[in-house]
């Protein structure tokens, strides 16, 4: 591994340009975080405890795709735009398809057989092949940008932005025209736009992905060694499961996920069947960036002087802290649901804003101690890990729904039902996040002195 010289320095154009690329992603992913159960059970009609399976039998899929696609960027010879751009470059425009084609409310009339069929083809295709040939590449990127822990830790940062700002037009806007209110003051939801929404944002991704392309730079340079010994594919993963880091920072992640993304899509759900304030969903986007937004700039020297291990764990128990004060006051208020909520925003935002540059740090730690670098393959199983969180939140999401009675046939659910699903949105996420912290406590062992030693020791081995 070498860095390129011939480049311009590492500066603000690469991490804006890494920042559009998350955004790029979530234009397709926060929408169907956030929107494709209230799709598939109040526009199509589909059951939630079926999309839950849905959800479950692609994380299955995503075992292979995501691990095959991290060994295909490791493998690959680099080309003259480098070793990850080039997907981004290839893959903009089928993801952002597929990502339209799952929003197609003309099926609401077909028979629950064709649109089962049509949303796990879909599904499948949008989530388990475009979306991680275009992830992975981009988020294995990150260790090729620049090789300084300090920079990668600032790409970390600017990658949430990105996704904060995403998720700031999708919070704030997509409510607003996705529901219309009945005579009654019931939040209906109004199939013809899901569809709209879907193709604008699909056109946004891709501009996103472009400006990406365009605006980054891969400066550290991994050639194949032509003496190295063939590691195989099992010998690859019987490595990884034993590296504790990654296994920390896998159990940290697939909780936060289930964390916040059920969070993201039972929180639709809460504002339109319990609040029944469309308009304080969107308040409640709106505020939920305002701490990211304030935090972003310390992030970076925050981590430095306490260490991103301990800054993370901290910040998700006192996010955990503020979900279970929720459940347990049980307000009628949507402005005190929406004001604690930011005090939790608060604690694991900061988490969100550096989890990047985990992943960054087990690379390093992996090549420490094998002296192979495989960071496609690395970022791949972290990435499956995540869809496991995700595909686990959407499950969990969709049968705690039908536990609590929810009634995809109707629009208007009973006061009982409405009760029991702020229950689940508010119960389950505090304890999730306070899990979040306590695995990166006692799992995770890549404390701010071990990080340090690791960049030292990887620093002198390239200047050797």
């Amino acid at each position: 591994m070498k860095n390129n010289s011939n480049v311009r320095p590492f500066g603000i154009k690469d991490k804006i340009g890494y920042m559009f690329g998350d955004f790029g992603n979530d234009f397709t992913f926060i929408f169907a975080s956030s929107f494709l159960m209230v799709f598939y059970t109040k526009v199509l009609g589909i059951s939630a405890s079926m999309v839950g399976v849905l959800f479950l039998v692609a994380r299955c899929v995503d075992a292979f795709t995501d691990v095959t696609m991290g060994r295909i960027v490791d493998k690959m010879k680099p080309a003259k735009d480098g070793r990850f751009r080039p997907w981004i470059r290839r893959m903009c425009g089928p993801v952002a398809i597929a990502s339209f084609l799952m929003y197609q409310s003309g099926l609401a009339g077909a028979s629950m057989t064709v649109k089962i069929i049509y949303m796990f083809v879909t599904y499948i295709l949008w989530g388990s092949i475009f979306y991680t040939s275009i992830n992975i590449p981009y988020g294995s990127m990150a260790s090729v940008i620049s090789s300084d822990a300090d920079h990668r830790s600032s790409l970390s940062t600017f990658r949430s932005v990105g996704a904060t700002l995403a998720g700031l037009v999708i919070g704030v806007g997509a409510p607003l025209l996705v529901y219309t209110t009945d005579a009654a003051g019931n939040q209906i939801v109004e199939g013809g736009r899901f569809t709209m929404i879907a193709g604008v944002f699909s056109i946004l991704a891709v501009v996103c992905y472009l400006l990406c392309y365009f605006l980054t730079t891969e400066r550290v340079q991994i050639e194949p060694d032509p003496n190295a010994e063939k590691v195989s594919f099992l010998q690859t993963v019987k490595t990884l499961v034993t590296n504790r880091a990654l296994l920390g920072i896998i159990a940290a992640a697939i909780l936060l996920l289930l964390a916040s993304l059920m969070t993201q899509s039972v929180n639709q759900y809460v504002f339109v069947d319990y609040f029944k304030n469309k308009n304080a969903l969107s308040v409640m986007s709106m505020c939920g960036i305002v701490p990211t937004l304030l935090l972003a700039p310390f992030a970076v020297p925050i981590t430095r002087k306490f260490g991103k291990k301990e800054v993370g764990a901290t910040g998700c128990i006192i996010g955990g802290l503020a979900c279970l004060a929720l459940f347990f006051i049980h307000t009628d208020s949507a402005v005190v649901y929406i004001a604690i909520n930011v005090i939790g925003y608060f604690g694991f935002g900061i988490f969100n804003l550096i989890i990047w540059a985990f992943i960054t740090d087990v690379i390093d730690d992996q090549e420490v101690k094998t002296y192979k670098r495989e960071d496609g393959t690395i970022y791949a199983v972290y990435s499956f890990a995540r869809k496991i969180g995700q595909a686990l939140a959407g499950g969990l999401g969709g049968f705690a729904l039908g536990m609590v009675g929810y009634d995809s046939s109707v629009q208007v659910q009973t006061q009982a039902v409405a009760n029991g699903i702020y229950n689940i949105a508010t119960l389950i996420p505090g304890i999730l996040y306070i899990g979040v912290g306590l695995c990166l406590i006692f799992l995770y062992p890549l404390n701010k002195k071990r990080v340090e030693a690791n960049v030292a020791a990887l620093k002198a081995r390239r200047e050797a």
